[in-house]
């Protein structure tokens, strides 16, 4: 048997908006975009990729499922997706931690990582 992971799916009320959003923040392009549904990949023929497709209920709690990013340099990336209209948030993560907890423009919270322990 053999598995290819193709997608992680958004549900979200305007999937082209947060779909372009994200294409933004990652620099991905856009394989797909209708009305209704919006895929974005690192590259035309790289997986795996993002597919926001539409859902008429808002988000009504901490998702769970979200994805964690590894920068190079992490407080630049915040500030540059803070910038870009992401929401720093608190989902019991404590002062501590060493990653830092943002959402997108519809609440889905994803994690900036510091560096990688060596």
């Amino acid at each position: 048997m053999s598995l290819q992971w193709e997608q992680v799916i958004v549900h979200s009320v305007d999937p082209v908006t947060l779909g372009q959003w994200w294409a933004t923040a990652l620099g991905w392009v856009v394989v797909h975009a209708s009305d209704d549904e919006f895929e974005i990949r690192p590259a035309p023929d790289r997986l795996p990729g993002l597919d926001f497709v539409r859902i008429e209920e808002t988000k009504k709690a901490k998702s769970r499922l979200h994805l964690d990013f590894r920068p190079d340099d992490q407080d630049a990336e915040v500030a540059r997706l803070v910038a870009h209209g992401a929401q720093r948030v608190d989902i019991g993560q404590g002062e501590e931690a060493s990653w830092v907890v943002l959402a997108d423009p519809e609440g889905n919270e994803f994690c900036v990582l510091g560096q990688r322990p060596q």
